[in-house]
């Protein structure tokens, strides 16, 4: 407890004595000094330079609240710059995968399934054998009429030899008119038993080869139908496997009848159309092929016309009767001032980008726009080339707002720049 002295005035309070220093008090200031110079030594070791001193920080953390405190009324967005390039002008469509041939297989002779020669889902080559029917019956009745006809043949032989002889008698009058006239018309007789003989060798023979079945296309087998053993018959018209044609393969898919007088045009003047083939979600490119021609007619009830676009397909990437989305290329602009598609704003009355000007403040702009293709849009008015246009951060700004921009200068690839 501290000694209380009593003031020496009538009406002051009590002053508290001054407390007594303890022994080795007066040490306590020179240990921190010494403690503080241990870690600053200690920090510089580990790191390589000086502690920054607690004033410079708290100077250093009041420029810094000061410097939010700054930037806070500046909304941060991303822009890219209008530019000027070429954009595609494509039709799409919804279509399918149409293999340009789908065979198949059936048997045209009746026998037991001796073999098959393929695999499951396998690509073949036109002429590669796939299945054996047992030939031996054709065989066995090939064998029979072969001896049919060296018999018929040797009675057509006698036939002639007697037909020679009685043609010198006639003129002797050795034998009757009608006795010669006979002879002639057996050696015909025998001389179309010996045709018809031939003409069953040949049918044989075409049976034989009908029990060795040989890919009519090149192309992908189907999964079997039928397993070796069972008997098939040409008359039940049991289909053994399926072979569809996959390289080249193509895409039948509609436009509008109203495209059908632009693309006509150019298809006369002899020009090669591109066409993509694109997935049911339109986020992946399959292939790229050509126009190869367009049907007849206009459907009536859906006011469109069918087109069939051809594909090399090396890959395998089209599938048959797959759903792909087909952009038949129509036209191609040159030089027109293009924006990110993500740019483009609309509501219910107008379309509309937002604009930062040079002295980071916003302004909204109308815009009319053209063609359309993936992450570009092409501007028809409203912008021009160079200014910059807002990506993200849209949703807090008004016109004149400020802002804080970062701009995208990059070109999307595949577009080549060209001057304002």
């Amino acid at each position: 407890m501290p000694e209380i002295v009593k003031n020496s005035g009538n009406n002051g309070p009590p002053v508290p004595a001054e407390p007594r220093r303890r022994p080795g008090s007066r040490w306590r200031p020179l240990l921190v000094l010494v403690a503080l110079i241990a870690a600053a030594f200690y920090v510089w070791a580990k790191t390589g330079r000086w502690p920054a001193s607690s004033g410079a920080s708290n100077v250093n953390q009041a420029a810094g609240r000061s410097g939010q405190g700054a930037n806070a009324a500046l909304t941060p967005v991303i822009a890219a710059r209008a530019h000027r390039g070429d954009i595609g002008v494509f039709v799409t469509g919804l279509g399918s995968v149409v293999p340009v041939y789908t065979v198949t297989v059936k048997t045209r002779v009746d026998g037991q399934l001796m073999a098959v020669h393929y695999q499951e889902g396998e690509m073949v080559q036109e002429g590669a054998s796939l299945v054996e029917i047992d030939p031996r019956p054709y065989q066995a009745l090939l064998e029979q009429y072969e001896g049919q006809l060296k018999r018929d043949q040797a009675l057509l032989a006698n036939a002639k030899v007697d037909l020679a002889r009685y043609a010198t008698l006639v003129k002797t009058s050795a034998v009757p008119e009608q006795t010669y006239a006979t002879q002639e018309a057996t050696v015909a007789q025998d001389q179309g038993q010996v045709e018809t003989d031939q003409g069953l060798i040949d049918a044989t023979r075409l049976n034989i080869d009908y029990c060795h079945i040989t890919s009519p296309i090149s192309g992908r087998i189907g999964l079997r139908l039928v397993d070796p053993g069972n008997f098939v018959q040409a008359s039940s018209g049991t289909t053994l496997l399926v072979i569809t044609q996959v390289q080249p393969t193509t895409i039948v898919f509609p436009i509008a009848e109203d495209q059908l007088p632009q693309l006509r045009a150019r298809m006369k003047n002899g020009e090669k159309l591109i066409v993509e083939g694109w997935d049911r979600d339109q986020q992946h490119r399959l292939a790229t092929g050509a126009l190869l021609t367009l049907d007849n007619q206009i459907d009536q009830t859906t006011g469109t016309v069918r087109l069939r676009a051809e594909f090399p397909n090396q890959d395998g990437s089209l599938f048959p009767n797959q759903f792909v989305y087909a952009r038949l290329l129509l036209q191609t602009k040159h030089g027109v001032v293009l924006v990110p598609t993500a740019a483009v704003q609309r509501n219910a009355n107008t379309t509309y980008v937002f604009v930062a000007e040079g002295d980071s403040t916003i302004s909204i702009r109308n815009v009319e726009l053209g063609a359309a293709n993936g992450d570009e849009t092409e501007v028809t008015s409203g912008v021009k080339a160079g200014d910059a246009v807002v990506l993200s951060g849209v949703d807090k700004l008004t016109e004149g707002a400020r802002v804080a921009v970062q701009v995208q200068e990059n070109v999307p690839p595949g577009r080549q720049a060209h001057g304002k």
